[in-house]
């Protein structure tokens, strides 16, 4: 996809440019492209890549088709129709079915392989218009200059390319290329986690149409994800405490496999199944940028900030920041004198959704939490709204936010019920979350 190398001194001109080709990147390039922007995107990698994260929710579903791309997408996904929640202390299983959502507009989700999945939203991106330079990196980002944002990058040919922009949007994802340079990247004092994961054949999976849910597994030093995918591997991950993967004396694989034995349901669904290779570790998982805007640019994506997987909300948040993103991006190009609002208003909505999956990823571990989600009562409509949280109903107002302002309620009502036990969670959390150095 990338075009001819422009000579070395050449310093080519667009509206846009966007750093990062996943998801956010993608979907930002091609909406800005097909409003007749001149967008330019670079992309490090060579798609298709590894990635992971493969898991989506239901209101993915209108997105992709406002990018005319749901057909080719659900061509390489496998039908996800629930979230199924697992807990040894309460000894069962639940599913919460997508179809019970207060809209159940979007009754199922995708899983699917990252490396096609990204792959095919980045060819549909240079199909609609955008400039998309693979196997090449950013450099050098200058916005000194009142003519444009000036950015360099170097190919894997080792030839250098210039641009100069109009408009610089940050999607490098956990590379958080623009809040490294500017000194704003953060730590989440709130929440700290590490993850190992690895890629299984021969898993057991759940009966029926059930087959492409996914499971998630408490354990005492985390959770699990077990995700299916249509080529018959499953996905398995840990997200565990920093100290629990400090404690690691093996090597990651020896360590992972040991690490599911912790959990006897997800064992008993691995019985039979083989690591397809070494698995992966890696630490501090999340963290957040001081600002996603500011003159001349914006992040999306996990550029801005990164929050715990268990809700599987990365691509859908990633997407949707891309689509309010553009907006921005095409709004300032059109009159500087609005971009301080657009971010304003790009900033709020963002950081909602943010904050309303940050809520019940900080508490998941609690036992009043736990309790909630295992043994659930239908006050005023409160499962129903919960099974549209987890659909990714997060940022629209109406009945599904005040519930969720409920669910908080009950959470802190049954916290005090058990305020002994609710206080020691609180400790242990308190000591869990902290960075890997402090463990």
């Amino acid at each position: 996809m990338s075009s001819a190398p422009a000579p070395a001194a050449a310093v080519a001109r667009c509206e846009a440019l966007v750093i990062g080709g996943g998801p956010a990147g993608s979907t930002i390039a091609t909406l800005l492209a097909r409003r007749g922007r001149r967008v330019v995107v670079i992309e490090k990698d060579r798609h298709p890549r590894f990635h992971i994260g493969e898991s989506l929710l239901p209101l993915n579903l209108p997105l992709f088709e406002r990018l005319g791309v749901k057909d080719a997408v659900e061509g390489i996904a496998m039908l996800k129709y629930g979230a199924q929640f697992n807990s040894v202390e309460h000894g069962k299983s639940l599913t919460f079915e997508f179809a019970n959502a207060l809209d159940p507009t979007w009754p199922y989700a995708y899983q699917v392989r990252r490396s096609e999945f990204d792959h095919l939203l980045l060819k549909h991106c240079a199909a609609s218009g955008a400039e998309v330079h693979e196997g090449t990196r950013v450099t050098e980002v200058d916005f000194g200059s009142r003519d444009g944002v000036h950015v360099a990058a170097q190919g894997d040919d080792g030839a250098t390319r210039r641009w100069r922009a109009e408009f610089l949007v940050d999607a490098s994802g956990r590379d958080t290329f623009l809040a490294g340079k500017l000194g704003i990247k953060r730590k989440n004092a709130k929440h700290n986690s590490a993850a190992l994961f690895g890629h299984f054949t021969g898993a057991r999976r759940l009966p029926g149409r059930e087959a492409g849910n996914i499971s998630m597994f408490w354990f005492q030093h985390g959770w699990f994800w077990f995700i299916p995918l249509r080529d018959g591997t499953t996905s398995v991950g840990a997200v565990c405490w920093p100290y629990y993967l400090k404690s690691r004396q093996t090597d990651p694989t020896t360590f992972f496999l040991d690490t599911i034995a912790l959990s006897p349901g997800l064992a008993d669904r691995l019985r039979d199944a083989k690591l397809t290779g070494p698995a992966t570790a890696t630490g501090n998982y999340s963290y957040y940028a001081a600002r996603m805007a500011g003159d001349r640019y914006i992040m999306v994506g996990d550029a801005y900030a990164f929050i715990d997987p268990v809700f599987s909300s990365g691509v859908y948040l990633a997407m949707t920041s891309a689509f309010l993103g553009a907006d921005v991006v095409d709004g300032s190009l059109a009159d500087p004198r609005a971009a301080p609002r657009l971010d304003r208003e790009f900033d709020r909505t963002v950081r909602r959704g943010l904050r309303t999956f940050s809520w019940m990823i900080y508490r998941m571990t609690s036992p009043a939490m736990r309790n909630l989600i295992m043994g659930p009562k239908d006050l005023l409509g409160v499962v129903s709204a919960t099974v549209s949280f987890l659909a990714g109903d997060v940022f629209r107002s109406g009945p599904v936010r005040w519930r969720l302002y409920f669910f908080r309620v009950l959470y802190y009502a049954f916290s005090l019920a058990a305020l002994p036990s609710s206080l020691r969670a609180w400790r242990r959390r308190k000591r869990a979350i902290q960075p890997l150095e402090a463990a």
